[in-house]
């Protein structure tokens, strides 16, 4: 499968890894340019590419980058992407601790991945946004495994949700449908399931529990 990976921090850099490994056609950009990339190219046998080139023929795009710098993405980001191509979103806000106060989350009260669904203009699933990033590398299991690690999932587009929990499964993981993206609060920074290893039954028991206040830590 061809995936473009926006962004090559921790989870970036870590999903790159994973998924190159798999096979998969990987390109990296970030928003250093593609010569900031070589040895991560080196190691995994990844693309570097410019952030304008990420999406090209892609069937997943991944955006992982800080909150604060989505909107200053590339108009078009996405444009020449393949057919039915899912975005995954594994964004988080972060407004004392890095991003500073984002008005359409804090005043308007959007979900994290709502907002970010709309400074790319393109329909997105939330995943990823509370998995530690050496996880990706270390926590990998086979299906039917008793310490199989779950993530939830959130997103309005059905068959691209389903093309995301099938290469979550693939990279090692279980995962809980955490509904639509208007739900995925759930999942927030301060949520019961952000940052959990748990397996399905505990990833859906924290989904349940969470509160729709964001608390204090979390507001700007």
């Amino acid at each position: 499968m061809k995936i473009g990976i926006i962004g090559a921090g921790n989870i970036g850099g870590n999903l790159t890894r994973r998924l190159a490994a798999l096979g998969h056609d990987v390109s990296v950009a970030n928003s250093r340019g593609p010569q900031t990339l070589t040895e991560l190219a080196e190691e995994t046998g990844a693309t570097p590419v410019p952030v304008e080139e990420a999406a090209r023929d892609a069937e997943i795009v991944v955006v992982t980058v800080p909150l604060k710098a989505v909107p200053n993405l590339p108009s078009g980001l996405l444009d020449g992407a393949a057919e039915g191509l899912a975005v995954i979103d594994t964004g988080n806000y972060y407004p004392q601790q890095r991003d500073g106060k984002i008005a359409g989350i804090e005043a308007e009260g959007l979900t994290e991945s709502r907002w970010t669904e709309r400074q790319i203009g393109h329909p997105v699933v939330k995943a990823f946004n509370g998995t530690f990033a050496i996880d990706i590398l270390e926590r990998a299991r086979p299906a039917g495994a008793p310490d199989r690690q779950a993530l939830p999932v959130a997103g309005d587009d059905e068959a691209a949700k389903r093309k995301v929990r099938a290469l979550i499964d693939e990279l090692g993981f279980d995962t809980v449908d955490a509904g639509g993206l208007d739900d995925s609060w759930r999942q927030q920074p301060g949520t019961p399931v952000y940052g959990l290893r748990e397996g399905v039954d505990g990833v859906t028991k924290a989904l349940a529990a969470a509160s729709p206040e964001r608390t204090a830590e979390w507001r700007a």
